[in-house]
């Protein structure tokens, strides 16, 4: 049955009107509207836009579309709150220059709109801004957890924050704050450990992201994500179901978001996963009564990419998703390509009384208060004095000091490490020695990551041989051809090909790869010792390889900065991290965690040091 509209609706529908016609009169009048006086408090300059804003201002402002499927005349027309470039999608040149000319270009075109709302700007920046090339790649958050050391990843965040505004940037979407408890997820990598107090701890990265307080000098806006659940996944299966009582889910998952929400996170975005067979995205008690109410986040809450779509589990969004996602509390939803279809739909819920203006004028208050307090107002294009910070020397060394803090040395019999860098002879081989795309991962330059010289950077291989001192000399073979017994010590760097969500999940084996291991027993063959260095975003199932092996570290997924593997390799950094993850003694103990009776290889917590 038809309901006839509310006057609050109607007065909406009538503003918009006004306000959308296109006309040249309507354009000036609302052009020439003054902005919002700076020095009044934040509310009321957010109350005083609301009021002058149309039913299509504040719909354009829930929306984020994908930045390759509209044009500056779009960003203008239909008044688009944010854009979002998706992981591998950037500018050409893929150059910090060309990321802060693409950036102005669309905020130039959102200043043209009646009302002059700047655009805020999303990119997945989860370990540096790792979309630019020629960016500092910090290592993985499964390495950072290694380090606990907080204090080391809010720096790493306010490095990234200086980057990310380099490029005009304003929005991060990170941290990710799951608690990994299937190592067979693909996501593994993206979370500081499989107990929440670590993820908790590491929430300083918000901190760093944003700063003391948003709109501060390079102040960008976190994002905690993915709420709530998606690293206790069954099976660990990527955007699958977590199947918790509440309050284990509470015990679990909701830690590190109380965390973050208590540093000021700006925004929290929700997960593509279910809880007890309800996707996150429709779940009002979660995002609504918990989050917003219980939590008192004052941020806004965003969809993750096409997230709307899953919630009735068939493609694409209906109008049911719609107000479903809208009414549980997504204030922003991210719809790459069908936006101009959202937008239409979303008026169609509000004429209909379906979706109620108060949460249309909620969602708008919560994105405009963080643009407020962000200084886009003031301040919307990029802010070029950061420009030269990317990729920098002193992004380099902090990241170069952080991948030596994630190496957990696992075994080391005999004390085979330090490496001597003097008068020694040394054998570097393995597919991931000589490989910045393998040992960065994903969400490298491409969404998936690839192997190769994606990006500039220093090979671990490279940084063993800059680490060898007098009279040292390194050779290096990919497959360890060559290797004789005139060696004193073999470098095997293996590990994972790069992946990222979805392509990750590993549901049947974990182990080493074929070509790996015919690596392994090649210079296992040669009678030297072999000091494995395994570059991967998860523990590997490698119990049956360990006995041939006389050293082990865990390097995780570094980064650019191999050097920082290398200075734990010749002792100039002493190995300090530990297990963020139980180590399986099997696949088949999957899912292993801390406290749970099974017998690991390594428990949770573990890792050594040298012993002089």
């Amino acid at each position: 049955m038809h309901r006839r509209p509310s006057r609050s609706v109607l007065l909406g529908l009538l503003t918009s009107l006004v306000l959308s016609t296109g006309g040249a009169a309507a354009q000036g009048a609302a052009g020439a509207a003054p902005a919002p006086d700076p020095r009044r408090p934040v509310k009321d300059r957010v109350e005083d836009l609301l009021r002058r804003m149309s039913l299509d201002d504040k719909l354009g402002q829930m929306t984020q579309p994908e930045r390759q499927n509209v044009t500056a005349a779009d960003v203008t027309r239909y008044r688009l709150g944010s854009l979002l470039s998706g992981g591998g999608s950037a500018p050409e040149p893929n150059t910090a220059k060309g990321w802060a000319d693409m950036y102005d270009g669309f905020q130039k075109a959102a200043l043209e709109a009646p009302l002059k709302i700047p655009l805020i700007y999303g990119v997945d920046a989860v370990h540096g801004h790792n979309n630019v090339v020629g960016a500092t790649v910090f290592p993985h958050n499964i390495g950072l957890g290694a380090t606990r050391d907080p204090a080391l990843v809010r720096r790493i965040g306010r490095a990234t924050a200086e980057e990310v505004s380099g490029t005009g940037v304003d929005w991060d979407f990170a941290p990710c704050l799951c608690v990994a408890r299937n190592d067979r997820w693909g996501r593994t990598y993206e979370s500081y450990g499989e107990v929440p107090e670590l993820p908790a701890a590491m929430s300083t990265v918000v901190t760093g992201l944003q700063g003391e307080r948003l709109g501060g000098p390079a102040s960008v806006l976190a994002t905690a994500k993915h709420y709530m659940g998606d690293g206790g996944t069954i099976g660990g299966k990527d955007q699958g179901d977590t199947r918790l009582s509440e309050a284990e889910l509470r015990e679990i998952h909701l830690p590190p978001f109380k965390a973050a929400v208590d540093r000021g996170a700006g925004s929290v975005m929700i997960s593509y996963s279910s809880w007890n067979g309800v996707k996150l995205h429709g779940d009002r008690y979660l995002i609504t009564d918990v989050l917003k109410q219980e939590l008192g986040f004052s941020g806004f809450v965003v969809s993750d990419y096409n997230g709307i779509d899953q919630i009735d589990g068939r493609p694409g969004f209906t109008p049911a998703e719609v107000r479903t996602a809208i009414n549980a509390g997504v204030d922003m939803v991210m719809v790459p390509a069908e936006w101009r279809r959202f937008i239409d739909t979303l008026r169609a819920e509000v004429e209909a009384e379906r979706v109620p203006m108060s949460r249309i004028d909620d969602a708008n208050r919560r994105i405009l208060t963080k643009k407020v307090e962000l200084g886009l107002f003031e301040r919307p294009l990029t802010d070029r004095r950061y420009t030269a910070t990317v990729g920098g020397a002193e992004h380099r060394a902090l990241a170069r000091e952080a991948v030596a803090e994630s190496q957990v040395l696992l075994k080391n019999a005999g004390n085979v490490l330090p490496l001597k860098s003097r008068d020694n002879k040394i054998f570097v081989a393995g597919k991931s020695a000589d490989d910045i795309g393998i040992q960065s991962g994903g969400w490298t330059i491409t969404w998936q990551g690839s192997a190769g010289p994606i990006t500039p950077g220093t090979t671990i291989r490279q940084g063993i041989e800059q680490g060898a001192g007098r009279g040292t000399k390194v050779t290096y073979s990919k497959d360890g051809s060559g290797i004789d017994r005139s060696y004193k010590a073999a470098v095997a760097v293996v590990g994972e090909l790069p992946y990222a969500e979805g392509m990750g999940d590993r549901p049947a084996g974990m182990g080493l790869d074929a070509a790996d291991l015919k690596t392994l027993a090649t210079l296992r063959a040669a009678g030297v010792p072999v000091i494995v260095v395994l570059v991967s975003g998860r523990p590997l199932d490698i119990a049956a390889q360990l006995p041939g092996w006389d050293a082990l570290v865990a390097s995780w997924l570094p980064g650019t900065e191999g050097r920082g593997v290398a200075d734990v390799l010749f002792g100039a950094a002493e190995p300090s991290g530990r297990l963020p993850m139980t180590w399986m003694a099997s696949a088949d103990q999957q899912p292993i965690n801390r406290g749970d009776g099974k017998k690991p290889l390594f428990p949770y917590g573990y890792g050594l040091t040298y012993r002089r």
